[in-house]
């Protein structure tokens, strides 16, 4: 596993404990899965790379509040899931659908919407080389 697989996953498990998703909702003792798909540098475009992970939502898991610094593209391939962002409604995703993330983007919510069934998607990540995967937010989402 390369270091920014370690970080992107590190960084997920590591800032989950003392941030309150959107909604009152405490993150659960159970985490999402982050698996490392790809990274490859863009040649077109100095400095910046592309991450591909896979995240795993076991049943009702409730993710951090973090940020990303970069774009990312959300791609559900299984189950359902809630997601959003500061300042937007959340948006109940089910297989097949996308969401997006900015640079300057308050990742709020990121939840399983089912207590029983996992979920999963792939996330498409265009990043500066230097800047880590995931940013933690402190509660209230500054």
């Amino acid at each position: 596993m390369t270091s920014i697989y370690k970080l992107a996953a590190f960084g997920l498990l590591a800032v989950s404990g003392g941030s309150f998703a959107h909604g009152g909702e405490a993150p659960t003792a159970v985490q999402p899965r982050v698996t490392p798909v790809t990274q490859k540098d863009m040649p077109d475009a100095p400095g910046k790379e592309i991450v591909v992970i896979t995240v795993d939502y076991p049943p009702g898991v409730v993710e951090h509040v973090h940020r990303h610094d970069a774009n990312a593209i959300v791609y559900v391939l299984e189950g359902n899931i809630i997601e959003g962002v500061k300042g937007q409604p959340d948006q109940h995703l089910k297989a097949g659908d996308t969401f997006y993330e900015g640079p300057n983007d308050v990742h709020t919510v990121g939840r399983n919407a089912s207590k029983t069934e996992p979920a999963k998607f792939l996330v498409f990540i265009v990043k500066d080389k230097n800047k880590p995967v995931v940013i933690p937010v402190a509660e209230g989402g500054h």
